[in-house]
């Protein structure tokens, strides 16, 4: 072999090691985290937000080698919070906790928004579901969904129905709930679903739909009838009581949930290792465990699942929203 061939050939194998150890160091990235990761909760602290975490934190801290840390960003139904995460840098140390209001239905409800789902945002895993549960004073002359119906039509506009506000996917839980069953009732906003459900308990208004958490404890000790949940299956607290779509509302589906993502842009593999490490997280039973105690369901999903469940659900919502005539400012 010539002194030029063997030269080459030298030359070549510098090159080629050099191309390999570059696009390793490009599409890896070994030392994330290095530091500690935000995440941006889109409500107050105290919320079912703020548990997902606290509670996904016990192993995640050990895997990930770093603390997550809560930033609670609460308003405007979410987009303060997302806002943040949108803008931030997309190197994976500031992630968002979204909700379904800000992550789907606000770019129907709101006029103008700080942002764009799905050009803002790259999704990593759905944490959990939230299921709501429509439950009334036990004066309600009614014992089943269908003859809550049938109360309603035969007062029409007069059957009260509190929500935990507007704009929140209890509200809109509540505008689905109406429009499928053909009724007119009362609807009256409070702030969260505690205020609605306790307001339920004392009379002063007829029905409500809240989440699991709130009503649970008063159901259990027959302070409110519990009438349907929103969920599409039976939940394990609740086995007795049946879903709207088995009660004659055919498809009903309604439920809170909360979605992790990070700023559009942020590499693969960080988000792909982020979902890894949430999803083995969400499938621990202790965790599991834990969650229900708190009245949510945890919820793994892949990252191109909850990308096609956020698309899904803001059509879905948007023809909601369009038949209630909802808007917020």
């Amino acid at each position: 072999m010539s002194r030029h061939s063997v030269s080459f050939l030298r030359w070549l194998s510098i090159f080629c090691f050099a191309s390999l150890l570059a696009m390793t160091s490009f599409g890896q990235t070994p030392d994330y985290p290095s530091r500690p990761i935000k995440m941006v909760v889109t409500f107050p602290p105290g919320g079912s937000s703020d548990a997902i975490i606290r509670i996904l934190s016990t192993r995640l801290n050990e895997k990930l080698g770093q603390p997550l840390v809560i930033d609670n960003r609460p308003g405007a139904g979410g987009n303060i919070g997302l806002s943040v995460v949108a803008k931030a840098a997309p190197d994976g140390y500031v992630l968002g906790v979204g909700a379904a209001g800000g992550l789907t239905a606000n770019s129907s409800l709101y006029p103008q928004m700080p942002f764009e789902v799905a050009k803002d945002f790259a999704p990593i895993t759905m944490l959990a579901s939230i299921p709501f549960v429509l439950v009334g004073h036990p004066s309600v002359p009614a014992e089943n969904i269908q003859q809550v119906i049938a109360l309603a039509r035969s007062q029409p506009g007069k059957v009260s129905i509190g929500h935990g506000g507007n704009g929140t996917a209890m509200h809109l839980s509540t505008a689905l709930f109406t429009q499928m069953a053909d009724i007119k009732l009362i609807e009256v906003p409070y702030r969260g679903s505690g205020p609605a459900a306790m307001d339920t308990l004392s009379g002063q208004i007829q029905l409500s739909i809240t989440d699991l958490a709130a009503a649970l404890p008063h159901i259990k000790a027959g302070k409110l009838k519990a009438f349907a949940v929103t969920s599409p299956k039976r939940l394990s607290n609740l086995p007795e009581v049946p879903t709207l779509s088995e009660s004659g509302l055919t498809g009903y589906d309604s439920t809170g949930w909360f979605g992790l993502v990070a700023p559009a842009g942020t590499s693969p593999q960080i988000v792909q290792r982020l979902n890894a490490e949430f999803t083995a997280a969400l499938n621990d039973e202790q965790i599991k465990s834990q969650m229900r105690q708190n009245g949510m369901e945890p919820i793994a999903t892949s990252i191109e699942g909850l990308d096609a469940y956020i698309k899904s659900e803001t059509q879905k919502w948007a023809k909601v929203i369009k038949q209630a005539n909802i808007k917020l400012n």
